[in-house]
């Protein structure tokens, strides 16, 4: 046994020096609950529609009316069989104008088609960022579903922000809570036994962060920025009989990534923000130069009293904190490097830290796993603080263990938390 354990090592080794390693697997100084779960990966597509939504391809969309298509990529535990082969994923970003779009592909570890396993999941849904695709987020999708969850990423079909009115592109403000809440239904009703309807988490990034936060229960401000760009979005505002079109019921958690939605105006104010109950992990970075971190997480956290919430911020960090570190074809210019890429923090890096709280995060709040908790109340609030005396003989890649005594953060590797802070406040 012990030398199958070595030769599977090796050959994962020598997967990820080739660089052909999935981003779902984490590396070797990744914190301890990034690691992959136990469970193989199956992965299909789901094309569903919403009946009679607003086209805003018309000069009036109020009164237009077409049907929304909407693609869901679906990672889910399953059974594989032998020789099965894993999916590669693509999907294209806007090239810098006037360039047009840059295709990528990104390797992975789930198997297209398999049988899916046990029954029961929590089922969590993504939302990318704006213009980007849930190919750019497998980091995250494959390495839940490794782990037990049912995770469905949602092609948004974002129009191109460069070439287009201001209110045109403020339309997604429309789409993302719409398709949110109308997927989460759908998906509640089509999976079946699969998943547990009544256990269901939201994670969005950037433009996908603003709308988990309003599919998650923060109201829209009537007066909002973008009421006046997207007057359709009045009739989903706080006080109308539309607002719960918005709403996925009974969220068990939110996680929002650099989450859009503050700037220039905040658009739920601080009424619609106290309207958050759901538990709420915030991640940004403090030097964020597309979503501003002051009007953006800092602002959430200190604004949604009735949460039990969390806010871990990347010192220094951008925008690009939730992509897959950057595929061959997105490395030839800045601008396809800038997607993916923070210009100080390693990609990889940010991915295995955001895995290891996403995690703790979904298994205390969708499991009942408690003992969890314990990686997310940290003993001191900056990172770089913290400090563990190990005992002699103790392996240099070992663990914190956290616990009296020790404020290193519990899960982290000596010399291997810096540069972050991690605040805690309960709903009031």
């Amino acid at each position: 046994m012990a030398r199958l354990i070595s030769t599977a090592l090796a050959g994962l080794a020598a997967f990820i020096a080739s660089g052909a390693a999935p981003p779902s697997i984490p590396g070797i100084d990744a914190p301890e609950l990034a690691s992959l779960g136990t469970d193989k990966i199956g992965f299909r597509k789901l094309q569903l529609v919403h009946k009679a939504q607003p086209d805003f391809s018309k000069p009036e969309p109020a009164t237009a009316k077409a049907d929304r298509g909407l693609t869901v990529d679906l990672w889910y535990p399953a059974t594989i069989k032998r020789g099965a082969r894993p999916a590669s994923y693509s999907a294209s970003f806007w090239g810098e104008p006037p360039r047009p779009p840059v295709g990528f592909t990104v390797p992975g570890l789930a198997v297209p088609g398999a049988t899916p396993r046990g029954t029961g999941h929590p089922l969590v849904i993504v939302s990318h960022g704006y213009s980007n695709a849930p190919a750019s987020m497998t980091w995250l999708t494959e390495n839940l579903a490794s782990k037990g969850y049912v995770v469905a990423a949602i092609h948004h079909r974002d129009p191109n922000p460069y070439v287009i009115s201001a209110e045109a592109r403020a339309v997604p403000n429309y789409t993302r809570p719409s398709d949110i809440a109308f997927v989460a239904a759908e998906l509640r009703a089509r999976l079946g036994a699969q998943i547990d309807p009544a256990n269901v988490a939201l994670i969005g990034y950037s433009q996908g962060g603003y709308g988990v936060l309003t599919a998650g229960g923060a109201s829209l401000d009537p007066d909002g920025p973008n009421m006046a760009l997207v007057p359709q979005l009045r009739k989903h505002a706080r006080g109308t009989d539309g607002a719960a079109q918005f709403t996925v019921p009974g969220v068990k958690a939110i996680v929002a990534l650099a989450p859009g939605g503050g700037f220039p105006k905040s658009a739920w104010g601080a009424e619609g923000l106290a309207a958050l109950t759901a538990p709420l992990l915030l991640i940004q970075g403090d030097s964020d130069p597309v979503v501003d971190y002051k009007t953006g997480a800092l602002a959430v956290f200190n604004g949604a009293v009735r949460s039990n919430r969390y806010l871990l911020t990347y010192l220094q960090a951008g925008h690009s904190v939730a992509l897959n570190p950057a595929p061959p074809q997105m490395r030839a210019s800045l601008w396809d490097l800038d997607w993916f890429e923070d210009p100080i923090w390693r990609q990889d890096r940010l991915n295995a830290i955001n895995l290891h709280f996403i995690t703790a995060f979904l298994d205390w709040h969708l499991r009942g796993e408690a003992n969890k908790r314990a990686y997310l109340d940290v003993q001191v609030v900056s990172s770089s603080e913290g400090v563990w005396n190990a005992p002699a003989g103790t392996p240099w890649g070992a663990y914190s263990p956290g616990g009296a005594g020790v404020t290193l953060w519990k899960g982290f590797q000596r010399r291997h938390a810096q540069g972050m802070e991690l605040r805690h406040a309960g709903a009031e």
